[in-house]
């Protein structure tokens, strides 16, 4: 089987996205056409369950949500003015309809249904315990531990359930749960994972980003805060606090890469965050070149800032072609070896005799920069820099972003020249802790209290690592264990 996004391939994999809305007419509808705008957080499975004053309807898929939520056989019985849906990329548990949101349960009170973005760090230890205590678990996800949680609670209402349950998780996670005339959104006391509040009207939304609000013509009303919870209902939106108060430690990797450009994140839009980023790295890494050349689509932002500080054009000279699918099977090796053009070729009259810088956010492995690189090399560029506007990704994360263990991150085993040589180009420079920081208006990364999760970057975890740290083997059997 060959793959037809050799550049995506080595991305670090989104989390998830979830959505909710209560009060508006064919809400499933609306939770789709959201859950279209999150597809970039997931893209293995979706679902949606509906709520009308009676009865749960609930259907998941694998796949994108436009080739599971189309059909009027589909959509005819989610009906009900209340509902709330997913997209997955699989952080913890394999691929497979048992593992795909929103988890669907019946409770004493009646039908919960819950969406999760993020990853529990102590979900295998909890699951541990509750599978002692008689639970029988259905998925393998760590989310359906929130679930049995709730149902070993000591009883009350949901929310003095998923209060209880939730002071026993560690972790990052957004959740957007409903049960029957309410629906619950939750951010961990961190506020590792971005959650956002909007009004269709009457009618409150929760959403992973605003891009998801714009799209069914929501307002953006507010961030859902660090530890917060809010309960919409008929009546309004109620706030609670039913958690500590930690110190934010929201993902930065958020601004860099996984948000969409269009959202605004905490208070700032992406897309000029993303501009900034690549101004400050052109500011601490320059060098003289020709053209400024994006990766698609993720580096556009970033090169339009370094060409914009560095006053050197900037030209698409990677072209991408947005129609090829995931996938096909080739029967020879030699076609295999041309695969890397089904998607992105080089737009050779803007690179030959050229001396190149290009920009992209994030180098993982480094397979995909040796390809660029060489796809330059053949197109005739006289010089080949790479910059990059993320900081060298030296450790895993473990908060909801699917990474690989840092023996195989490239800048965990090499130095910055030795990435340089081996991924053949004529210079390389990532954006600094600092100018990253600045980026975002910053004076700068506070050793003391950092304002963001960057542990990607620097090993400086805000949230305990107890099911990494009971592991034997170490990272690498827990890693393989969480995504089993």
């Amino acid at each position: 089987m060959l793959t037809t996004n050799p550049f995506d391939d080595d991305k670090l994999r989104e989390e998830c996205g979830v959505f909710g809305i209560l009060g508006a007419t064919d809400a499933a509808a609306l939770v789709a056409l959201g859950l279209h705008a999150l597809q970039h957080r997931g893209q293995e499975s979706a679902g949606i369950v509906a709520f009308d004053g009676e009865h749960f309807a609930v259907h998941r898929a694998l796949g994108q949500v436009g080739d599971n939520f189309s059909s009027e056989a589909v959509m005819r019985p989610l009906k009900g003015n209340a509902a709330i849906g997913h997209v997955r990329y699989a952080t913890t548990g394999d691929t497979a309809l048992r593992n795909v949101q929103p988890l669907f349960a019946d409770f004493e009170f009646g039908g919960f249904g819950l969406a999760h973005n993020g990853n529990l760090t102590n979900a295998m230890t909890l699951r541990r315990q509750l599978v002692r205590r008689g639970c029988l678990f259905q998925s393998t996800t760590d989310t359906e531990v929130i679930v049995h949680l709730m149902a070993t609670a000591r009883g009350g209402s949901v929310i003095d359930r998923m209060v209880e349950a939730l002071r026993q998780v560690e972790g990052a996670y957004s959740l957007v749960a409903m049960a029957k005339d309410q629906i619950i959104g939750v951010r961990d006391p961190r506020g590792v994972r971005p959650l956002v509040l909007g009004m269709l009207g009457d009618a409150p939304v929760l959403a992973s980003e605003t891009c998801a609000l714009d799209i069914i013509g929501a307002d953006f009303v507010r961030d859902i805060e660090p530890g917060e919870m809010v309960v919409l209902t008929a009546a309004g939106v109620q706030s609670l606090r039913p958690f500590q108060p930690e110190k934010s430690r929201f993902c930065i990797f958020e601004y860099i890469y996984f948000a969409r450009p269009d959202s605004l994140v905490e208070g700032s839009s992406v897309y000029k965050v993303r501009k900034a980023i690549g101004a400050h790295l052109a500011q601490e890494s320059h060098v003289d070149a020709d053209v400024i050349i994006p990766v698609p689509d993720s580096g556009v932002p970033a090169a339009i800032g370094y060409a914009e500080e560095s006053g050197i054009p900037f030209e698409l000279g990677i072209i991408r072609n947005h129609y090829v699918g995931r996938t096909f099977i080739q029967p020879t090796d030699k076609i295999r070896h041309l695969g890397v053009k089904l998607k992105h070729n080089a737009n050779r009259h803007y690179i030959q005799g050229k001396r190149v810088i290009l920009v992209d956010d994030s180098i993982v492995r480094g397979t995909t920069s040796v390809k660029i690189v060489e796809m330059m090399r053949a197109a005739g560029a006289k010089e080949v820099h790479m910059r990059i506007s993320s900081p060298p990704t030296r450790h895993s994360c473990f908060y909801g972003i699917d990474t690989p263990e840092k023996e195989k991150l490239l800048a965990h085993k090499l130095s910055v020249e030795e990435m340089n040589r081996y991924i053949g180009s004529d210079s390389l420079a990532f954006i600094s802790n600092d100018g990253l920081y600045k980026a975002l208006g910053h004076a700068g990364r506070d050793a003391s209290g950092p304002q963001y999760c960057d542990a990607c970057f620097t090993g400086d975890y805000p949230i305990p690592l107890t099911d990494y740290e009971g592991t034997p083997g170490g990272e690498v059997a827990f890693l393989a264990e969480r995504r089993a």
